[in-house]
């Protein structure tokens, strides 16, 4: 058997993508290996929503050179959003380079390898179509429990900051009968968890109208077999009472949202081209954790974004402690070529920038720990996930609202359901004990 090793940066979408290549690749005679030395084809699936995730790419094509002049019939390609965006350049400044395929193309991947083991030479490909959609491909996940099963393409939004539109292309909708078969499909293969992909899900189903989001929840939540249902990314402008209701009334879906507010005052919002204002999400904040009472709701913050000003940036503080988000992703501002932001004047000074991050994970932490603090002695259903990279002795899972769980090991085995009484609180994790096994 021929050996492939997949690098995969960036996303949940871009690790679903690798899972269709690698079953591709599986289908063609590849196994995959965890070593280039030792591959017989290179796929690095690409990102370059952030600078630093572009550097390291570039510096993997580098450290591949090496290889591929101690392997010559080594075969090596770019896929995913920095092969859309770049193109034929990837080839011009690494001619090393086999093949480049763009974002809408994963389905060519059998293609593209054959020809290049017939003929060698180049190929890139990163046309596009906004009716073509990657479905029928063979799978091969990673995990044993948790699917990844994307419902969507594209984004429609194009925020001021975020490349995504341009390598992604508009929002183009999976028919909601081949989601539930995908979920079915990998239910039958003993998966108890799916997680609901797109750039933002809540737009679902408004290009071919056959299904809403918060239909195709019922949906997929009906699937026999199915445990947890989990989705993300939310998009606060379309997060609709309908899915809100959606999720209260399922049986499966998870209690947890991640909804990116990315800003707390309405002037930056509105520079970011995000269209809701403070008020409105706040609104929305209030009728979900009213259906929901014990919702966990996250989110992604920036800070430096250009026009930042010290006002704002208090502003957001207080937001953030208004709020109370479980958790947080936190990033800096960074410039991506092509979008409006880019070019926008009052860029903030990276160590502005750096002090204002520390200030903004302090508080976030901060409330992070409070809030898990106030699960001391209650008793949470955990999925057991299997033993800790840490410590075999230690066992980890998650709650329904996506909180890790940390416990010593003792009967359980992965894929079981566990009630679990918290013991220590933590900011990142919580630990407890096992008090009883769930039957299913």
């Amino acid at each position: 058997m021929k050996k492939a090793f997949i690098g995969v940066y960036g996303c949940q979408m871009n690790v679903s993508d690798a899972e269709r290549m690698e079953g591709q690749l599986h289908s063609i005679g590849y196994v995959r290996t965890g070593s280039m030395e030792d591959a017989d084809l290179i796929l690095l699936n690409t990102c370059c929503v952030r600078e630093t995730a572009e550097d390291k790419v570039y510096g993997k094509i580098g450290e591949i050179k090496h290889i591929r002049e101690k392997n010559p019939g080594l075969i090596f390609g770019i896929a995913g959003c920095m092969a859309q965006k770049e193109g034929e350049n990837l080839i011009r400044r690494a001619p090393h380079i086999d093949f480049v395929l763009g974002t809408n193309k994963v389905q060519e991947l059998v293609n593209v390898v054959r020809e290049i083991e017939a003929e060698r030479g180049h190929v890139v490909d990163v046309s596009f179509s906004e009716t073509e959609l990657p479905e029928g491909l063979p799978v091969e996940r990673g995990g044993r429990l948790s699917a990844w099963v994307p419902i969507m393409y594209g984004c429609n939004n194009f925020c001021t900051y975020c490349i995504v539109p341009y390598v992604r292309g508009r929002e183009r909708s999976r028919l909601p009968e081949d989601v539930v078969k995908e979920v079915g499909e990998a239910v039958a293969k003993g998966y108890k968890e799916v997680t609901l992909l797109g750039q933002n899900v809540n737009s679902y189903g408004k290009d071919h109208g056959r299904a809403d989001f918060a239909d195709l929840l019922g949906m997929v939540d009906a699937v026999p077999g199915i445990e947890r249902v989990r989705f993300m990314t939310s998009h606060p402008k379309d997060l609709s009472d309908k899915v809100i209701a959606a999720i209260r009334d399922g049986e499966h879906i998870c209690e947890h949202i991640h909804l990116p507010v990315q800003y707390g005052t309405n002037r930056v919002l509105k520079a970011m081209n995000r269209v809701y204002t403070v008020e409105g999400y706040r609104d929305l904040v209030g009728r979900i954790r009213e259906a929901l009472p014990d919702v966990s709701l996250t989110t992604d913050l920036i800070v430096g974004f250009p026009g930042e000003t010290e006002e704002d940036f208090s502003a957001l503080l207080d937001f953030l402690r208004e709020i109370r988000y479980d958790s947080a992703y936190t990033f800096l501002y960074s410039k991506r070529s092509g979008t409006p932001a880019a070019t926008m004047e009052n860029q903030v000074a990276e160590d502005c920038k750096k002090r204002r991050l520390r200030e903004l994970m302090e508080v976030q932490n901060g409330i992070s720990r409070e809030i898990n603090e106030g699960l001391l002695g209650k008793s949470l259903e955990v999925m057991v996930e299997g033993a800790s990279k840490n410590d075999a002795g230690i066992w980890t899972g998650r709650t329904r609202t996506n909180k890790i769980v940390l416990w010593e090991h003792g009967d359980e085995q992965p894929g079981d359901f566990v009630q679990v009484r918290i013991t220590q609180p933590q900011t990142w994790v919580l630990k407890g004990e096992v008090c009883s096994r769930i039957p299913r």
